[in-house]
């Protein structure tokens, strides 16, 4: 019999991603549970390695992304769900096995619709795009902030309500 985090044959494989421990369940082709194992960040990967290629669905966070990348050049075909279409598909107490077999469901629906996977360049695209428009906002409100100070000075306000 092979150790229990050795990939077993599955048709499509459901990550809950943690931001140590990972829960992974392992579907049949049939839609049941072959394998439900956990790793740690630095093992999963090795486990992606060995185990056939395969549909690996997984919730889309900032997050996913890095490990999506990682997992799509290892060979398997990764599919990002947004987490409100997930939440159909948890069968009973929420526990992160459980999660992981619903985002495995979820991933093998013809209807359902996945979230991109972002290149690195996009994602630091992106990010630059988020600091620039924080940096407009910081500057809007300081803006404003200076322009209030003045006008209270030109009124004559007391020092306390401009503080």
């Amino acid at each position: 019999m092979p150790p229990r985090n050795m990939p077993r044959p599955a048709a499509v494989y459901g990550i809950d991603i943690g931001k140590n421990i990972f829960h992974v369940v392992g579907l049949g082709s049939d839609g049941v549970p072959v394998q439900k194992v956990r790793f740690r960040r630095d093992t999963l990967l090795q486990f992606f390695e060995r185990a056939a290629p395969a549909i690996v669905g997984m919730e889309s966070c900032a997050g996913s992304q890095w490990i999506a990348r990682k997992i799509q050049a290892l060979g398997h075909k990764v599919r990002l769900i947004p987490a409100q279409f997930v939440k159909p598909y948890v069968k009973s107490n929420k526990t992160d096995i459980i999660d992981a077999e619903a985002i495995a469901e979820a991933a093998t629906r013809p209807t359902m619709r996945f979230a991109a996977l972002k290149s690195e360049e996009q994602a630091d695209l992106q990010a630059l795009h988020r600091v620039r428009d924080q940096m407009i906002g910081t500057r809007t409100r300081l803006i404003n902030q200076m322009r209030a100070f003045c006008l209270g000075q030109i009124l004559g306000w007391p020092e306390a309500l401009l503080v």
